[in-house]
């Protein structure tokens, strides 16, 4: 059993036993647990349910593992050719990461 959630705006496959990294959470603690009800697809053995736009009464209960993750850098420079400029910058996303306990259909 699977099911499509939307965390934060984006959407994400759930099921079961899995990780989850998502933008941050704020105010969510480690060992805290979480629920989200904007389920738009369950997927029960073959049987699928597709919300319009959320599938009722279906939600998905997760736990916090860490409650701030700091994701990969990403590195933007900007040059403009022949004038001598360059800028470097960085940029580390905040994730939370999470597992998820069970999909409640």
């Amino acid at each position: 059993m699977y099911a499509i959630v939307e965390i934060n705006g984006q959407q994400f496959k759930a099921e079961a036993g899995k990780k989850l990294f998502v933008h941050h959470i704020a105010g969510a603690e480690a060992g805290q647990a979480v629920e989200f009800e904007r389920v738009l697809l369950v997927d029960n053995e073959g049987a699928i349910t597709v919300g319009a736009p959320t599938v009722e009464g279906a939600k998905v209960v997760c736990e916090v593992v860490s409650a701030l993750v700091k994701g990969d850098k990403v590195l933007v420079f900007h040059k403009k050719r022949r004038k001598g400029y360059r800028k470097l910058n960085g940029h580390r996303q905040q994730f939370t990461e999470l597992t998820i306990k069970n999909v409640i259909a």
